[in-house]
């Protein structure tokens, strides 16, 4: 076939290709772990991830989840932190560990050849981490001593701050650490929360690479023969308690020349009908380069170097804010400003060449994201751990491509409401 270079291809917009989430194979290993897998990819890489019930929301005392993630591999009944780092490097792996709201993660980067070696350490992590006296102090005072410096950012003080507005400084997804709950952090308290919280019995197995049935029977050999305890998940229930005045101002450094803005309100999760229609509006306000906020604030007015407005859909609720930083003298313009663009959105549909712009964007971020096996778990990974099935990926992509200008702005009339929101701003 010969190359015509005359002509131009044809360019097509991203709303006229069909989308397919590729295939995830269900296994259940010989003491019945769950393990989803994703075979793609050209490399010999594979990523694994264990998935526990051990996030914020589960914790009984202040800062334990994050810091029992954070020691995991620093130490087992068998090996020192040393030695699990030195092993690590000799693989060439990466073993990741982190808590957020509602899960705590651990995750292998690894060459698929080395995972018969690696597996056993990691099973040995999972199941005999004893968090050493002498690593819990290193992590407290290492802990302090990044907060303190955080502390002295505006924007870290307006996110902390936010989160406790929307929810509740006792809730989990409200509470923010202070030094005092991690000087008050014991062994025994890491010890507990690991044994209540890190069982394989509640463990969920996510594979991804170029991986085949031989790499699952690696899993089995060692995973599959561990010995499961049933240990229940204690369902905990959280009520929102919102107090505070909804506008506040915070004075954090006296000489500050910067100015935090987060204006937010509570907003529904992944199983609300409006969730996904929302990501739309929110893409075309606050959540691309492009966006409505951007074009004003920082494009036109000059107030800023970014601002975004984002979703945070958690598994027990979730929030709309938006976020930005601007010259100490023109943070109260900034946030009057926002809520214009919040105005226009309520009172006049967007034009149809904007719409299929956010349309475009968004759809042509999923394409690239099934182009890649992590990427590709990731998406299917959501979709399990929020109960989902492909059916629901499906869907939204049909909202994405034929959602229309009238439903978005009857969705801006709904949630773009002024006296919902809380507004901080923090110098």
């Amino acid at each position: 076939m010969t190359l015509d270079r005359k002509n131009a291809p044809a360019i097509h917009d991203a709303v006229e290709f069909e989308y397919k989430l590729p295939p995830l194979n269900t296994s259940s290993l010989d003491n019945g772990l769950p393990l989803y897998w994703v075979n793609a990819g050209v490399q010999d890489v594979v990523q694994i991830d264990w998935v526990f019930p051990a996030g914020l929301w589960f914790e009984q005392k202040d800062a334990v989840a994050h810091a029992t993630a954070g020691l995991l591999k620093n130490g087992t009944s068998k090996h020192t932190s040393e030695q699990i780092s030195e092993a690590l490097e000799f693989y060439g792996a990466q073993l990741k560990t982190s808590a957020g709201n509602d899960y705590a993660t651990v995750t292998l980067y690894a060459l698929t050849k080395h995972l018969p070696a690696l597996l056993p350490m990691v099973l040995e992590i999972l199941t005999e981490a004893s968090f050493p006296e002498h690593e819990v102090e290193i992590y407290k005072r290492n802990a302090i001593q990044r907060l303190l410096v955080s502390l002295r950012q505006c924007e870290f003080v307006a996110n902390q701050r936010i989160d406790a507005l929307l929810f509740g400084e006792h809730h989990p997804y409200g509470r923010f650490t202070k030094q005092a709950t991690i000087e008050a952090i014991t062994r025994e308290d890491l010890l507990a929360y690991f044994k209540g919280h890190y069982s394989l019995a509640n463990v969920r197995m996510f594979m991804a690479g170029k991986v085949n049935d031989t790499d699952v029977q690696h899993l089995n050999d060692i995973f599959g023969k561990a010995a499961i305890i049933p240990t229940p998940v204690v369902p905990t229930v959280f009520e929102h308690v919102q107090k505070s005045e909804r506008v506040q101002r915070i004075s954090n450094d006296p000489n500050g020349v910067q100015g935090a803005i987060r204006i937010g309100r509570l907003f529904p999760n992944r199983h609300h009908p409006d969730y996904t229609p929302m990501v739309v509006l929110n893409t075309l306000f606050g959540g691309y380069f492009g966006s409505r906020l951007m074009s004003n604030i920082r494009e036109d007015k000059g107030f800023t170097y970014g601002i975004y407005s984002s979703l945070g859909p958690e598994v027990n609720g979730g929030s709309l804010v938006v976020h930005t930083e601007t010259g100490r003298d023109v943070t109260e313009a900034a946030v009057t400003e926002i809520y214009k663009e919040m105005e226009l959105l309520c009172n006049e549909p967007a034009d149809e060449e904007e719409l299929l712009l956010v349309k475009n964007y968004l759809l042509g971020g999923i394409l690239g994201d099934l182009d890649g096996p992590f990427s590709i778990l990731q998406r299917w990974r959501t979709l399990i751990l929020n109960g989902f099935t492909e059916e629901q990926f499906n869907n939204n992509i049909n909202i994405y491509k034929n959602i229309t200008a009238e439903e978005l702005q009857a969705l801006a009339k709904k949630y773009f409401v002024k006296d919902e929101f809380y507004e901080i701003v923090v110098i």
